[in-house]
């Protein structure tokens, strides 16, 4: 009867983190794979259905406040559409095992990007 606590919060957390732009979709993939023992596809559809409302209420909000940039916006929308297309059937053509070491190489750069940046701006001040 509890076993929905952990995926809760689990999607609590990172629906909170995500709309601070940390990137909770990665903690969520992250989580759910080696927390909560779902498919690494499975959890890819499903961090899939859990961005569109997360992106549409913040694209509601950007554009509201006047931080959308329309020209940007329209130039790489198209292109970031065919690009996930695209991944999204290459994906299915190459097996699981082979997405995993990638996609960890990419967090682990990601996250040294961002902390050496963050070191970087402490030093300037």
């Amino acid at each position: 009867m509890v076993e929905w606590i952990i995926p809760f919060l689990a999607a609590a957390a990172t629906g909170a983190l995500s709309s601070w732009g940390v990137g909770g979709g990665t903690l969520l993939l992250v989580c759910m794979t080696l927390f909560l023992g779902v498919g690494h596809r499975e959890a890819q559809a499903i961090n899939l259905l859990f961005f569109l409302p997360t992106a549409g209420i913040s694209l509601f909000f950007h554009r509201k406040n006047g931080f959308l940039d329309r020209e940007t916006w329209r130039d790489a929308a198209p292109l970031g559409t065919a690009a996930a297309l695209a991944g999204a059937l290459v994906s299915l053509a190459v097996d699981v095992s082979l997405l995993r070491k990638p996609f960890g190489i990419f967090l682990l750069y990601g996250g040294a990007s961002m902390l050496l940046g963050a070191v970087k701006k402490g030093d300037r001040r």
